[in-house]
């Protein structure tokens, strides 16, 4: 990860701002049932049985790009990031086109580190539901996390745009500044969420970090 302000600097920030949003839906595009006793399972959340019937579906009826997607998605919730990814990348081979579809690979990809996989399926979320601000917010993360800063600093501004109300957004946008060695703006940022929500304990954070980095590069040149 590149960091136009210090690597020191730079981590510390991700670590409190960066996280992955999480998306808990499994949309159906146009049918949003491929069988209604397994997403019935789907939506208690009762994973295991999720699993279990879809599986079932998909033996019987191995080209229902939905039933796949929804199997990725019980098999992401259990933490099975292989097969949730997998069960993803069918639904989207058999022509499911759902943006969600989309977001939610590339959220799991960005969780295992496939930095550039996870990039393109964001992208592909950003094509397909470009007025979510979701799909632009985690697409900066990909690209913040590849030291794509300029692309970063976009998406994320279209995320805000979307949905100002946002403090995470927000708080992300500084941190990218920061990294491409925007201070001032990285400031402002922060103390504008500080003063809408004092009780936002990253903005609090990551000013004082800024400021500790100020000062010790000011006293280095004094030196």
């Amino acid at each position: 990860m590149s960091s136009q302000s210090g690597i020191s600097f730079g981590t510390a920030i991700i670590l409190l701002s960066l996280g992955i949003a999480c998306f808990t839906g499994a949309g159906g595009g146009e049918r949003p049932v491929c069988d209604i006793g397994a997403d019935y399972s789907l939506t208690v959340e009762d994973y295991p049985e999720t699993i279990r019937r879809h599986t079932e579906v998909v033996r019987k009826h191995p080209d229902d790009a939905l039933a796949h997607y929804h199997l990725g998605f019980a098999e992401g919730m259990t933490g099975d990031r292989t097969a949730e990814i997998t069960e993803y990348q069918r639904a989207a081979a058999l022509g499911l086109k759902n943006w969600d579809l989309f977001l939610n690979l590339g959220l799991a990809q960005l969780e295992i580190g496939e930095l550039d996989a996870a990039t393109e399926s964001l992208r592909n979320a950003v094509l397909l539901g470009g007025n979510h601000s979701e799909s632009h917010f985690d697409l900066a993360l990909a690209y913040e996390r590849r030291g794509l800063l300029a692309n970063a600093e976009r998406e994320m501004q279209a995320s805000i745009q979307l949905n100002p109300d946002q403090p995470d957004a927000r708080d992300a946008l500084g941190v990218i500044y920061a990294e491409e060695g925007k201070p001032l703006r990285a400031s402002a940022v922060w103390q504008g969420l500080v003063r809408e929500m004092p009780d936002y304990e990253p903005a609090r954070t990551n000013l004082s970090l800024l400021g500790s980095q100020s000062g010790s590069q000011s006293a280095r040149v004094g030196k």
